[in-house]
C-alpha cells in the first residue's frame, strides 16, 4: 500500500512548512491529486485517518483536487481527454501521446495560524 508512504510523505511537508512559518495550528490543507496517477483513494483517506490520529494535523481540513487525465497526440497535435495511460488519440487512433494533465500529486497550499 504506497498510499501510506505517501500519505507519509505530504504529513512530513505539512510539518516542515508549519514549522518553517512558526506555526502551531495547521487549518487546512489542499492537495492536487491526479485521476492517472496510481493512488486509490480509498486506500489514501484510510492511510490519511490513521497517519493524523492523535498528532496536529487530526482536526485539519483535507481539500483534495481531483485532475482529470489530458493528452496531446504526438502524432497529430489533437488534445483530448483520456482515463487511462494507455488510451489511444480519438482523433488518429495512435497511442504516441504526451500527458499534459492528470498525473499531478501534490500539496497546492496550507493555510496555517
Amino acid at each position: 500500500m504506497h498510499e501510506l508512504s505517501i500519505v507519509m510523505s505530504i504529513v512530513d511537508i505539512v510539518n516542515q512548512q508549519a514549522e518553517a512559518s512558526n506555526a502551531s495550528v495547521v487549518e487546512e490543507i489542499e492537495m492536487d491529486i491526479g485521476c492517472l496517477t496510481t493512488v486509490e483513494m480509498n486506500a489514501f483517506e484510510f492511510a490519511w485517518q490513521q497517519a493524523v490520529r492523535d498528532t496536529s494535523l487530526e482536526k485539519t481540513i483535507k481539500k483534495i483536487n481531483r485532475i482529470q487525465g489530458k493528452a496531446q497526440c504526438m502524432d497529430c497535435d489533437a488534445q483530448f481527454s483520456i482515463e487511462n495511460l494507455y488510451d489511444a488519440c480519438p482523433a488518429c487512433g495512435e497511442h504516441l501521446i504526451h500527458i499534459t494533465a492528470g498525473k499531478e500529486l501534490r500539496v497546492k497550499s496550507l493555510v496555517v495560524t
